[in-house]
């Protein structure tokens, strides 16, 4: 029967030398998931930083942008206005309609009767006078408020003896099918812009009169 090998059991110094090298390596992964664990938190705080730069930046851009879209408008309205004014007179000529006077700009100011309003023109005659509201876009909301306008001169007329017969017309530069079709239905003239020109268009029907 062959004899066994002994072994040497472990000696105290090996094992308090694999007890020190077991321990540096928990060391090492305990550093190294601290490590992870401050850079994604680095990494997170970086992510909300940006997000909330990108969310002022992208707020002050959008006001930045209807400060500029409001500025433009009111320049096309500007322009628009002066480009009706000097030749609209001639222009309804065609239609039958002599209107000697043109006033841009003008407003209606009755504190006594609770009567106030802008009207961007309005031509007259001795019997006749044609207000006239002005904008880029036209829109169903904008004429339906032309239309209570020229009520309200109505009832200002009336208030004062004024006899005159009141008509109504509406310029824009973007006009949509569906909204030239409810201008003309409502008796309004409608005047569009074609290059640097304009033409007009009558309503349906006899005109509406106020």
């Amino acid at each position: 029967m062959p004899e066994t090998q002994a072994t040497n059991p472990p000696t105290f110094e090996s094992v308090w030398a694999l007890m020190e090298r077991v321990g540096e390596r928990l060391d090492r992964v305990s550093t190294k998931q601290e490590e992870l664990v401050a850079s994604q938190k680095e990494t997170d705080r970086q992510l909300k930083e940006t997000e909330r730069l990108m969310k002022e930046d992208s707020q002050r851009l959008k006001d930045e942008l209807n400060t500029k879209i409001g500025s433009l408008t009111n320049l096309f309205g500007d322009m628009t206005e002066a480009m009706v004014a000097p030749k609209i007179c001639k222009k309804f000529e065609e239609f039958g309609l002599y209107f000697p006077k043109a006033h841009p700009n003008s407003r209606l100011d009755d504190r006594v009767n609770k009567i106030s309003f802008e009207v961007d023109i309005i031509l007259e005659n001795g019997d006749k006078a044609m207000l006239i509201e002005v904008k880029t876009k036209l829109t169903k909301d904008r004429i339906y408020k032309h239309i209570l306008r020229l009520k309200k001169m109505r009832k200002y007329a009336d208030l004062h003896g004024d006899k005159r017969t009141f008509l109504g017309a509406v310029a824009g530069i973007v006009v949509t099918d569906e909204i030239r079709s409810y201008a003309l239905s409502q008796g309004l003239y409608l005047i569009e812009y074609a290059g640097e020109t304009f033409y007009i268009t009558p309503p349906n029907g006899e005109p509406k009169e106020w």
